[in-house]
Parts: C-alpha cells; sequence; structure tokens
C-alpha cells in the first residue's frame, strides 16, 4: 500500500453466533476419523501448583499472547460451523479468567440453538462454589473435576497449597444446582494407591461418575521423574478387580476413557490408559491453546498459530477456516508416549496447563 492512502473499505465476513449456518461435518482426517471435538484452553493459569502438573515457580504466558474473549468467541464460532458439536473448555483453571462467564453465556447460546451438542469444562474445583449456578443457568450439565485424593494434608501436598474443604463445597454446589459431577484421578504410584478404594466408594455414595488417568509426559519438572509417578491402570484396574467384579461396557462419552460397570455398585468407572493402552484408533478430538495453537494429537508436537492467522486476517474468517481444515488433513494416527523399558519416550515439553487438562 502506498503511504499515506487508506485502504478501501472493506466488510467484515466473520461468522457471527446469530447467523451461523447450519453446522456440516467438514472435519474428517486422514485416516476417516470425524473430528466433532474440540477441547480449548482459555488460560495457562491456575490458582494449584500440581507436583505433576506444574512447577511451583511457574512462568505464565504473557497477556498478550493469550487469545481475547472475542477471538475465543469468533475461533468457537468457526470451529462449530465446521461440525465441531462438542465444546469442553480447560486450562490452567478456566474459571480464574477473568470475565470468563461473559464467553460461556455466548457459547451457552449455541447450546440452545442446538448447534453444540454439548458445552462442557474440566476444573480443579477450587472456584465451583461461587460459578456453580451461573454455568448451570446457561446450559452447563457436567463437569469434570480434578481430584487425586480424599486425604486433605495429601491434597495440600500434591497441589503445594490447595485446601481440599474449598474443593468439596464447590462439588457439593455444582450437585446442589443440577450438574453432574466426574472426578478425574491421576493415579500416582506411591501417593494415591491406597486410596483406590476409598475414592471409587465415595464416588459411588455420592453418585458421581469417576475416572481414572494415568500421568502424561508433558512438561519439564524440577522433581520425581514420570517414571516413579507411572502408575498403570492395568495394575490398577488388577488391584480394583480383588473387590470389585468389573463389567466392561460400550459406553463413550466423546473422550478417550473406556468405561466398565462395577457389578455391586453399579457405577460407571472409566479408565484413560495413553500409555498403557493406545487408544487413538478412535480419537475425535483438537486441541486449541490458550494462545491459539491448534494441536492435532495431545502427544505430538506438530501445531499451527490460529491466533497469528486470526491477527492477520481481521476482516473475514476465510484463511482461518482453510487453516483448519489443512491442519485436520495432517492429524496424526496416534501419539508417541511410551514408558516401555523403563524409559520415557514421547515427552512432550510443553505442560498439560498450556495445552489444555
Amino acid at each position: 500500500m502506498i503511504a499515506g492512502l487508506l485502504p478501501p473499505v472493506q466488510v467484515s465476513t466473520f461468522i457471527h453466533m446469530n447467523d451461523l449456518p447450519a453446522p456440516t461435518t467438514q472435519l474428517i482426517d486422514p485416516f476417516e476419523r470425524m473430528i466433532s471435538y474440540l477441547r480449548l484452553s482459555v488460560t495457562d493459569r491456575c490458582d494449584l501448583r500440581c507436583r505433576y502438573c506444574m512447577s511451583e515457580n511457574m512462568k505464565f504466558l504473557p497477556k498478550k499472547n493469550l487469545l481475547s474473549l472475542s477471538e475465543l468467541e469468533r475461533l468457537c464460532n468457526c470451529f462449530i460451523s465446521l461440525g465441531i458439536n462438542k465444546l469442553r473448555i480447560t486450562g490452567g483453571e478456566p474459571l480464574v479468567r477473568r470475565n470468563i462467564m461473559d464467553f460461556f453465556k455466548a457459547m451457552g447460546r449455541h447450546v440452545e440453538t442446538g448447534h453444540l451438542k454439548e458445552l462442557t469444562l474440566t476444573t480443579n474445583g477450587t472456584q465451583l462454589e461461587k460459578y456453580a449456578q451461573p454455568l448451570a443457568d446457561i446450559g452447563i450439565k457436567r463437569i469434570n473435576v480434578s481430584l487425586d485424593t480424599l486425604d486433605p494434608a495429601k491434597f495440600t501436598h500434591i497441589t503445594r497449597w490447595g485446601q481440599l474443604k474449598q474443593v468439596r463445597r464447590g462439588i457439593d454446589a455444582a450437585r446442589n444446582a443440577g450438574i453432574r459431577i466426574k472426578i478425574n484421578a491421576v493415579a500416582l504410584k506411591g501417593f494415591n494407591e491406597d486410596e483406590v478404594f476409598n475414592i471409587i466408594e465415595w464416588c459411588a455414595q455420592e453418585d458421581m461418575a469417576l475416572t481414572w488417568i494415568e500421568v502424561m509426559p508433558m512438561g519439564e519438572l524440577e522433581e520425581a521423574s514420570r517414571l516413579s509417578q507411572f502408575y498403570s491402570l492395568a495394575d490398577l484396574r488388577r488391584k480394583i478387580e480383588t473387590r470389585y467384579e468389573l463389567i466392561d461396557t460400550d459406553e463413550r462419552t466423546g473422550g478417550p476413557a473406556r468405561y466398565v460397570r462395577v457389578a455391586q455398585t453399579n457405577q460407571s468407572i472409566g479408565f484413560i490408559t495413553p500409555l498403557s493402552n493406545n487408544f487413538c484408533d478412535s480419537c475425535n478430538r483438537i486441541r486449541v491453546t490458550c494462545e491459539g495453537q491448534l494441536f492435532m494429537c495431545l502427544g505430538q508436537e506438530n501445531n499451527i498459530s490460529l491466533r497469528d492467522i486470526m491477527r492477520q486476517n481481521t476482516l473475514n474468517d476465510d484463511a482461518l477456516i482453510a487453516a483448519i481444515k489443512g491442519a485436520i488433513s495432517n492429524k496424526p494416527k496416534s501419539h508417541s508416549f511410551d514408558y516401555s523399558n523403563d524409559k520415557i519416550k514421547g515427552q512432550m515439553t510443553r505442560h498439560m496447563s498450556h495445552t489444555g487438562g
């Protein structure tokens, strides 16, 4: 453009919520998997410092690097127009992001129209007492709460300063608001092995679903090695079966968990086993970080910056949609995580709090 001359006036062609066309299934990866599930991180910040997730003195991203709330909404509108029908908001801790309820309300309107089949979030529960009812009011029916122990002292240790009673109050508030709770517990060797039955029985008593997760090699930590933390869910399942009969089911909730039913309590227990039992064959999800990086696979480093594309194309979404489609066409078949032979392979340098839990 010649210096001093203004560019011609152009009309924005953003995809707005009010004129979102009927979503079409356009995101099919090279292995014929339909991509319908987006896990979106809205912040890398958290009010806890769980030892398997974060360093104690984390360096968080400059706020200018994060997607703004309007950019988050613009991005989600594009994904929904391409057939994404399940949206999970993650972090860090999503509920510590300033004015985050404005974004939830915008996404809640997609639930009202039916463009989104489900809007949900994963949280550590510390802010649930405050936000449970507003979340329920905008249409959130299920929430995952990350909780690895029922022992107050151990909880404070693993989170470095968290208070279990605060999380328990948040869970109660969510249940009182009519939100179903699923507990996500990371299996940690030498930490919560002795609580397996207590956690199962507590979830049964409170009518909450439970999913056990293997610790993933995400981020460089200064403390215990991943191998010392890793507790195979195959071993955990064998332990459960010394007391309960587990019946395999075909239940699916759109994520990577494989579910069993406990014959004695009729409760559902999920197992997320990226290390001991690869689940990639049915992967239907992608992740976008709080910086707008689209990761086609949690366990691969390949990504594309949607933030840069949005900020370089402020008048329409054509380039953004083309970039999303192009990224999906390069989605890998599986992750690279591997703990075999007493060695870690496929470790990612980025922390889970950056990618989104």
